[in-house]
């Protein structure tokens, strides 16, 4: 069964994704980033080039010829994607086909939208059977 992490609280749900996903590639853990919203997909893109500062984090979109040896892959759609380790979902919604995945991780902002929309995903897995597992990251950036 998929191992749900709620990541919450987080100040910048961008630069908190993006050190998540830095600490995954340090343990080299592939990684496949949901965002189907294009602005947000974007936004990933551009700081995981600036992040870390001394440094640079391999990522492509999931379409690249490129995506099955690039460890980090950010996704509009997961109908097709090389990996079914970790998936971070960066959208409103429950990501589709989330249950193939060893884990999903959701980061959540502490903007009230993003904490309902949050909830009610948390709702939605717990109601499945799912056990979940909370990280505040409330001050931490």
């Amino acid at each position: 069964m998929t191992q749900v992490f709620f990541y919450h609280g987080a100040s910048d749900r961008i630069v908190a994704t993006a050190t998540l996903l830095g600490k995954a590639f340090a343990q080299k853990k592939a990684a496949l980033v949901y965002a189907p919203d294009a602005e947000v997909a974007a936004a990933l893109d551009r700081h995981l080039w600036m992040h870390p500062p001394t440094g640079f984090l391999p990522h492509v979109r999931s379409d690249s010829p490129l995506a099955g040896e690039t460890p980090v892959l950010i996704a509009s759609q997961l109908d097709v994607v090389p990996q079914d380790e970790r998936l971070f979902n960066l959208a409103a919604e429950v990501p589709p086909g989330f249950s193939r995945f060893a884990s999903l991780i959701e980061v959540v902002g502490h903007q009230d939208e993003e904490r309902a929309a949050g909830r009610q995903r948390a709702r939605f897995y717990k109601d499945r059977g799912y056990d979940i597992t909370y990280v505040d990251l409330s001050g931490k950036g």
